[in-house]
């Protein structure tokens, strides 16, 4: 089942960006995963806008991949460099249909 990681990321200081977004990527694929986005065009279309200036979307084969990647010791450095610069939130997510309604996905 697909999972998805998604990254709510507010920057409070920048620094951090360059080495992540050269390194990160790669451990990502690493664990079987992809960038879906990476974008800090970010545009509310409904209710009061978040304090975001960007959001990566990530899909994973399964939610123990995307964990994998997450707690991987090689990441470690990163996400403290992250978390130092900015606030965040990664949230994870599966592949399934809540109402179990829509007939392409697994109901969930």
């Amino acid at each position: 089942m697909t999972a998805y990681v998604i990254a709510d990321i507010k920057m409070k200081d920048p620094k951090w960006v360059p080495a992540y977004a050269a390194s990160v990527h790669d451990l990502v694929h690493k664990h079987g995963g992809k960038y879906l986005s990476r974008s800090g065009n970010v545009k509310t279309l409904e209710g009061k806008p978040l304090d975001t200036t960007m959001i990566a979307l990530m899909a994973f084969p399964s939610e123990a991949a995307a964990r994998a990647f997450t707690n991987d010791p090689a990441y470690a450095p990163f996400v403290s460099a992250r978390q130092g610069g900015s606030d965040s939130r990664f949230q994870l997510i599966d592949d399934t249909d809540l109402a179990g309604t829509i007939p392409y996905l697994p109901k969930g």
